[in-house]
Parts: C-alpha cells; sequence; structure tokens
C-alpha cells in the first residue's frame, strides 16, 4: 500500500489531470486551426460550401479540403481535424462558420468606431438585389481619424423588406445604435439620385436632416458620372453606336467558351506577328 501510494503516476487525480491537459491542447489546435482556415477563405472572399460535401465526395469545398491541406502539412494538426476529431466537438457545420464569421465582423466594426471614437462622419448607402432577388443595403463610413487622416471603410451590409425611405432609415440607425454611433454627429449623406433617397420631403436625405440639420445631402458622383455620359453619349451618334455595338460583342464572344477560345488564339498570331516585326518589344 505504501509503494502503490508512493507511485505517482497510479494517483487518479494526476491521470485525469493529465487527460484533461492535452484535450485542452488539442481542442485549441484544432480551433485555431479552423479559425485560420476561415479568416484565410474571408480575406480571399472564396466560397465556403462545397456541391458535395460527404465523405466519399472527392471535392467537399474550399473548407474542408483547406482543413486537409493543413492536416497534410502538419502532423499535430492531422491528429484532432476533421474524422480524428470527437463527433462532438469537430467545428465544421456551417453555423459553426457563420459564427465565427459574425466575431470577425464584429472585430472589424470594433475597430472602425475605435478609430472613429467621437468624431463627425458622412453616411455612403446603396441597394441592390442578391442573386436571391433579396434586397441589401449596404452602409460605408466616411470620417477624419484622429490623426487627420481619411477614413472610408465598408460596415455592415444589411437586407431590408423593402426601400421605402422610412425603412431604410430605421435598419440605418438601428446599425448605428448597436455599434455605439451616433446619429447626432452625421454630417453628410451620399446617395444615388432615386425619389425615396433624395427626396425634399419624404426622401431618405429629408428623414435624416430632421435629426440631424447639418448632415447634408450630396448625390453620389459615381452616379453623377453615369448620367452624364449616358447623357453625353446620346447626344453623339458616333460614340453612342460605337457602345451600344461594343456591347453586343462582348455579349456575342462571352456567350460562348469556344467563341472566347477562338478569339485568344488569334489574339496570340497578333501578338507574335507585331513580336516579329518588331514593333511590339516584349518586357521583363
Amino acid at each position: 500500500m505504501q509503494k502503490w501510494v508512493s507511485y505517482p503516476s497510479l494517483h487518479i487525480e494526476n491521470v485525469v489531470d493529465k487527460q484533461s491537459k492535452q484535450q485542452v491542447m488539442d481542442n485549441r489546435l484544432r480551433l485555431t486551426t479552423i479559425i485560420e482556415s476561415i479568416r484565410y477563405l474571408a480575406n480571399q472572399a472564396l466560397a465556403f460550401q462545397g456541391h458535395d460535401e460527404s465523405i466519399d465526395s472527392s471535392n467537399r469545398g474550399n473548407f474542408i479540403e483547406i482543413l486537409k491541406s493543413f492536416a497534410i502539412m502538419n502532423i499535430d494538426v492531422e491528429k484532432v481535424v476533421l474524422d480524428k476529431a470527437p463527433h462532438n466537438a469537430q467545428y465544421i457545420a456551417h453555423d459553426i462558420q457563420k459564427q465565427i464569421l459574425h466575431i470577425f465582423a464584429t472585430k472589424v466594426k470594433k475597430k472602425i468606431c475605435t478609430e472613429l471614437w467621437k468624431n463627425k462622419y458622412c453616411i455612403l448607402v446603396d441597394e441592390s438585389l442578391d442573386e436571391l432577388g433579396k434586397e441589401q443595403m449596404a452602409i460605408i463610413l466616411r470620417f477624419v481619424d484622429c490623426d487627420g487622416f481619411i477614413r472610408e471603410h465598408f460596415f455592415d451590409i444589411v437586407s431590408v423588406v423593402d426601400t421605402n425611405a422610412l425603412t431604410l432609415k430605421q435598419e440605418i440607425c438601428k446599425v448605428l445604435d448597436n455599434n455605439g454611433i451616433l446619429v447626432e454627429n452625421m454630417r453628410g449623406q451620399r446617395y444615388d439620385g432615386a425619389s425615396n433617397m433624395r427626396g425634399s420631403w419624404n426622401g431618405l436625405q429629408a428623414l435624416f436632416l430632421q435629426d440631424c440639420p447639418y448632415a447634408y445631402y450630396v448625390h453620389c458622383f459615381a452616379h453623377r458620372l453615369q448620367l452624364a455620359l449616358n447623357g453625353a453619349a446620346k447626344n453623339v451618334k458616333v460614340v453612342w453606336r460605337f457602345f451600344s455595338m461594343l456591347t453586343n460583342i462582348v455579349n456575342f464572344v462571352r456567350t460562348f467558351a469556344k467563341r472566347r477560345n477562338e478569339l485568344n488564339l488569334i489574339r496570340k498570331v497578333e501578338l507574335k506577328e507585331l513580336l516579329d516585326s518588331g514593333e511590339l518589344e516584349t518586357g521583363r
């Protein structure tokens, strides 16, 4: 009995403590690998899910495949990810991916709010339809930070049920309030020229002016330039005919891969002739 007590490895608390420490290290390595995989895909704007993510699939999607790559490069990672992980702690479910992405988004927003602090700012808003036909509203903040540098950051994208001015205002205010940004500090608005945005009485800019008298509205310069070019091109028949024909040519070539390949082959032949004649020089 004395010899058994003096042998430390047989104490149940030591065995449990050793196993729990190893389990914690494995969980941290697994979670770190998954977070780095998600961060890489998000930073490169790549799709996460694959068409077939089953075990028998030859391509289980970018997320699973990049985890496989990490496992191939590191033996320790291979021992703790995918099928080597406990079934209740694999952390590869779509909901887990969304939660980690949400954490990333929250940290980015906090960083932007830190740069903004209590300074005045302007908002840039535009809405469009996504692939599913849902209305999406993008919100961009433009401000001068504490060091005197102009910053312009994409801040959030929100799904809206409609593009009514009151609905858009409520959603924008909700985003600003949730991040501790005071609506009273708004000093500028930039939207397109749609009536629901620039309306003098019931437009979005008019609704914000009621709360922020100094939040002046400016018609987006990019939209104004596009309208000016369209208007100028319509009055010059040669320019209008050129862009109309160019659009038709691009659509004609881009529709079929065979046409694109033939165009590339013709271009290669032309480049070879120009190089042989000396009209075109190759760079490094």
